[in-house]
């Protein structure tokens, strides 16, 4: 097929994510990936300046992974996870929790991060019926928060300004704290901001879901890790369970493998996806201590964590996943995050002084130009794509966040990619 016939068909019978279909915009085809860059089917060079949604953190086709993948394949693509195990899980088990804290013991292998999410909503649950409290059946969390797409997720994110506020009335009811204090508040802004959390706390709450340090497609706003160990204090001190979805943080994204870690503390659920395969395929993990586990396992808990993908641990997804997290335990992407981090911030200070732009904010390999009004994606996109990177604008948003393998060139051309579409947009009336 051609690309007009890709395209033709593909707005017809396929739907992309949030969109109408047909969509408002022609999808760009694709038809290879490798390195930093996409190549179009008409043969022009994209750099993924969204890591293609922050997964392929290595890049894309990175060799170690691709390798793992075609060793994997000739032995067993699949096997259903009841009742059997395989040596992929166990190696990508092993090495993930060599990444994480101690204390986290136990891993449930998920088909995506919004199920992965899922999971450690009924964990939490579970663990409250387990421990006593069958009457703690609420969430808290805090606004501008995104958590993934299927119904338990979306019951967390911001219920006005997110995503899903079409489903409100249909969800689950939550308790939402204001959105956290910006990253570099004051100790007495974190502690009175704290303060109005617990006094959210009823005898009704079971847990308090967070991302911690970076709030992603809820509006990309950083906090201080102050204010991540502030909500762990907070749950000790109320018996809650905190869970801590590092979907789009973990793995090195901000410069530490983990936010948690770098908060110094240790959440008592924790999720992951994303870069877990290095952006190769889907597969997510909630882990969770034995504590929570214990708790389960009880008759009034459940006796058993009632979750069962039929795809669970897919022993290909694991491969990668266990050659994914040698990637992150070699440790090259520290170096690659730190200097990201500084070019993206030299680069993109400018156009704090642009009348369009509200906020210019930084954190290791990730970069936010927020405007005054939202963004004309239409212009956006074809002005990043004129200069060769595909970027996705949302809302009043123009970000990056590059492969840890992109190189100084490569966040040059991103930045500029990022001005071009800035100056696409009108100014303010």
């Amino acid at each position: 097929m051609n690309t007009h016939d890709i395209i033709t068909f593909d707005q017809r019978h396929l739907w992309h994510p949030y969109s109408p279909t047909p969509a408002a915009m022609d999808p760009i085809p694709i038809a290879t990936a490798r390195g930093v860059l996409l190549t179009t089917t008409d043969g022009q060079e994209l750099i993924d300046g969204m890591s293609s949604w922050w997964a392929a953190a290595h890049g894309h086709s990175h060799p170690h992974l691709v390798q793992a993948a075609r060793d994997q394949i000739d032995k067993m693509s699949h096997v259903m996870f009841g009742g059997l195990t395989h040596q992929p899980a166990v190696d990508a088990a092993r090495k993930l929790l060599a990444l994480t804290d101690e204390s986290l013991t136990k891993v449930f292998f998920a088909d995506s991060g919004s199920v992965s999410v899922e999971v450690a909503i009924k964990m939490a649950l579970q663990y409250q019926r387990g421990h006593g409290h069958p009457e703690r059946t609420k969430l808290l969390t805090w606004r501008s928060g995104y958590h993934g797409d299927t119904f338990g997720p979306m019951s967390v994110c911001d219920p006005d300004g997110g995503m899903h506020s079409l489903w409100k009335g249909a969800l689950s009811e939550q308790i939402f704290a204001p959105a956290p204090p910006v990253r570099g508040s004051s100790p007495a802004v974190i502690a009175d901001y704290l303060a109005t959390v617990e006094s959210l706390i009823t005898d009704s709450v079971a847990a308090i879901i967070i991302e911690p340090v970076v709030q992603g497609a809820g509006g990309m706003r950083f906090h201080d890790p102050e204010t991540v160990a502030g909500i762990r204090a907070l749950c000790d001190a109320h018996d809650l369970v905190m869970i801590a979805d590092e979907i789009a943080t973990g793995f090195g994204r901000t410069g530490d493998v983990f936010t948690t870690q770098a908060a110094g503390i240790t959440p008592d659920i924790l999720c992951v996806g994303k870069a877990l395969t290095g952006g190769f395929m889907t597969l997510a993990a909630t882990l969770a201590t034995d504590d929570i586990a214990a708790a389960i396992d009880t008759d009034d808990g459940g006796g058993a964590l009632m979750h069962g993908p039929t795809f669970m641990a897919n022993p290909l997804a694991c491969a990668v996943a266990s050659a994914a997290l040698d990637l992150i335990q070699d440790g090259y992407w520290k170096t690659a995050v730190a200097r990201i981090e500084k070019e993206l911030e030299q680069n993109l200070a400018p156009l704090r002084d642009d009348p369009r732009v509200a906020d210019v904010r930084v954190l290791g390999a990730i970069g936010v130009v927020e405007l005054i009004q939202p963004c004309d994606m239409k212009t956006a996109t074809r002005a990043a794509t004129d200069h060769g990177v595909w970027l996705r604008p949302f809302g009043k948003l123009i970000y990056t966040m590059p492969p840890y393998i992109a190189t100084t060139e490569d966040v040059a051309t991103i930045c500029t990619a990022i001005h071009a579409a800035v100056d696409a947009q009108p100014h303010p009336a």
